[in-house]
């Protein structure tokens, strides 16, 4: 069994902005392998599915990205998934939009949504998909990462969701370091 978690901020005034990039990918792949976020629990939304005979859980925390980490813990718990099980996808403002980068661990970059998951779990031993979102120096970070992506963004992020379920059908079948040599582009 797998868990994959797209992180974002519940409620309608955050649909469609940089930092729910995460729950956009999310309703990408429910929309391809056909399943639905119906099932409420520890305050997340989830879907649950099996592909290429793999039980996989996409998890959307309802709680604000930087208490994320409390709904992932609680769903490892009862599910019983190990941190290698783990994929986690989120923005990040070092990338170009448009861009993507897998990493097998690491820190949290700065990512509040990140350093809660990892405080809760207690390991920087997960899986993560970098969604690049680009960054703004003239504009606060909280303000540009709460705004919605401009018309000619869409355009860019448009191909990378479009690719997001090839990716995640090859997750599942190839090791991580294989994934990442396809996916990590220069």
């Amino acid at each position: 069994m797998k868990l994959i978690v797209g992180l974002g901020n519940p409620g309608k005034e955050y649909e469609s902005t940089r930092h729910n990039i995460g729950f956009m990918v999310l309703d990408k792949l429910a929309d391809s392998f056909r399943f639905s976020f119906q099932k409420e629990k520890f305050q997340g939304i989830y879907g649950e599915t099996s592909i290429n005979n793999e039980k996989i859980i996409f998890l959307k925390p309802l709680k604000y990205m930087n208490l994320s980490g409390e709904v992932v813990r609680d769903f490892i718990h009862f599910f019983k998934i190990p941190a290698e099980d783990i994929l986690i996808i989120h923005d990040d403002l070092d990338l170009s939009v448009g861009k993507i980068k897998l990493r097998q661990k690491g820190s949290s970059g700065g990512h509040n949504g990140l350093k809660d998951i990892e405080k809760n779990i207690g390991t920087k031993e997960y899986k993560r998909i970098k969604i690049g979102i680009s960054n703004n120096k003239q504009l606060d970070t909280k303000d540009y990462v709460l705004g919605k992506f401009t018309t000619e963004e869409k355009e860019l992020l448009n191909p990378i969701l479009d690719e997001m379920p090839s990716l995640i059908e090859s997750f599942l079948s190839i090791t991580f370091e294989q994934l990442m040599t396809r996916y990590n582009k220069k």
